[in-house]
This record gives C-alpha cells, structure tokens and sequence, in this order.
C-alpha cells in the first residue's frame, strides 16, 4: 500500500509536503471546517453525506470554499489513486480561513482573507484497531465539559478540540482507552472523533444534543432499521451509560467499536454485546459488499 497524496491550494504532493503558513488563522485561532471520508476495497463510502455536510460546516463558521461538490470528489479521488492507497483510506478535505490580504493584516479585519483549501488520502485510520475491538474499550466520563453549541455549534465539524483533548488526556491518566464528554448541564454528548451508543432492554440510545450529527451515526441507525432494532436519540444523564447491558462508539475512524467498560464498571459479561456485535458485523460485510459505495475509478 502506497502513503498517499495531498492538494493544496491547486497543487498536488506528497503528504509530507502540505503544508499552510504559520500565519494562517485556521493555525493561529483554529479558524477551520474539515470533514474526513474513507474508501474501503476502492470505494468511498457515503461520499456525498460527507461532501454535503463539509460545505455546510464551512457555511456554518462563514467560511468560503472554492471549489464545488463535484470538484472536491474529484481532487479526493486523484489523492486516494495518485497515493495507492484505494484499498482502505481515510480522507479528509479542509478550508480554513487562511491568510489575511495586505490591507486586511493592517486592520486585522476578518473578512479581507482568502480561504485555504486543503485534501489529503492517508492509509486508513483506526480510533481502535479491530484486535482492540474485539476484546472491547474501556472509556470514561470526561470531567472536562464539552464546548457548548451556543459557543461552537457541533453540528459544524471543526478543530476547536481543546476539550476532546483535555478528555483524552484524562482517559490515558487511567488507563482508558477513550472518553465520553458531557453536557454544561451534565448529560451525554460525544467523545474525541465519535459518537456514543448505548444499549438498554434491546434499544439504541444515542445522545441528541451537543454532538457531531455523524455519517456513521448515520449509519447505525440505517442498520438498526434493517435489524428492527429500536433506537431513538434522547437527552441522558451518564448514569444511564454506566447502567447499560452494551455500549460502543461510532466513528469514520474506525467503524462501530464496541465497548465493555465504563469508569468502574464492566458492562454485561465484559465482552462485546450481542446486539453491538450484529451491527458491528453487518456494518463491515455490507461495506465490504460495496454497500453506498462511490468507485473511486468513477471520479478520476
């Protein structure tokens, strides 16, 4: 497998070579929208999901970007085939705000920049790899609050991870492997790149507020459909995590990876639950089948 590509501003390199100026504001206020996709077996999945919501974050922050939906599926896809890595990929388009113009730096006026625009194909990137998934996560409850939608809308994916960093760094204190942040009003929201699930008398709960609105999340709730699986998203104190019979997490990074540990407590029997095992295995068979998958011949 090959290493990959990048694009910036107009041209293509190697990974090690994009780069952005130390004056960018998406570098020096974190001034940015992103959103990363992956191909798996040579197909993207759920690409226009992923393109559609990158252009509403970047409309969300006021940021422009230059180039339309079709032309950033193509310059993904030129990365992912110039950078061999087609059989499993995790790809990722930004814009940040970029540098000021001359007469913007002097007045320091936010609106005189032109938008940096960013794409790059990596091999694929797991949050937990899928020998972690089999023997189950450990997470738990963030003390660290997350950024509140009244400051950083959720809904709008960006690099405002001061919080999911801080959460992380707590979970490494105890030996976890991740954690799940909450609420100012102390309720569940999301973790460092994913969304949460949890599994109480046969239904998926999902917190609604204050967390990324995910592709994969998405996902589950399409397969929990196709499994008559009820599952709703609801607003839950953490307690309710804690209690539950299964957990896992969800995520481009990664898939549905499940979890058996929260804080103190073992969930079930300490292995992967049933009903996280049926999707985690229909998520994977049906992408391996191609299943909303865009060929990325299809775009060259």
């Amino acid at each position: 497998m090959g290493q990959g590509w990048a694009f910036v501003n107009g041209a293509y390199c190697p990974p090690e070579e994009a780069t952005i100026s130390v004056f960018d504001i998406g570098f020096t206020h974190s001034d940015v929208a992103y959103d990363v996709t992956s191909v798996w077996k040579g197909r993207f999945f759920r690409l226009d999901d992923h393109v559609e919501r990158f252009l509403r974050s970047c409309a969300g922050f006021r940021l422009g970007c230059p180039y339309s939906k079709d032309e950033i599926k193509s310059i993904l896809a030129a990365c992912v085939a110039e950078g061999g890595v087609e059989d499993a990929a995790y790809v990722a388009m930004v814009v940040t705000r970029g540098k000021y113009s001359e007469a913007g730096e002097r007045e320091r006026d936010i609106r005189q920049t032109e938008a940096t625009f960013i794409a790059y194909a990596t091999p694929y990137v797991w949050i937990a790899n899928p020998e972690k998934q089999e023997q189950g996560l450990h997470i738990i409850v963030g003390k660290t609050p997350h950024i509140p939608d009244a400051c950083v809308d959720a809904r709008f994916k960006n690099y405002h991870w001061g919080d999911l960093t801080q959460a992380r760094l707590e979970a490494a204190d105890v030996g976890a492997d991740s954690a799940v942040l909450l609420t100012t009003d102390g309720r569940l929201s999301e973790g460092p790149g994913f969304n949460l699930f949890f599994i109480d008398g046969g239904r998926l709960m999902t917190p609604a507020r204050n967390a990324l609105e995910g592709i994969t999340r998405q996902t589950v709730f399409d397969l929990a459909g196709e499994m008559a699986v009820p599952v709703e998203a609801g607003d839950y104190p953490p307690d309710r995590l804690r209690e539950a019979d299964e957990a896992f997490l969800c995520s481009t990074a990664g898939g549905i990876m499940p979890v058996v540990r929260v804080d103190e407590r073992v969930l079930g029997n300490g292995v992967p639950g049933p009903i996280t095992s049926r999707l985690r295995g229909l998520y994977w068979s049906k992408r391996e089948a191609g299943w909303l998958g865009t060929p990325v011949g299809d775009l060259l």
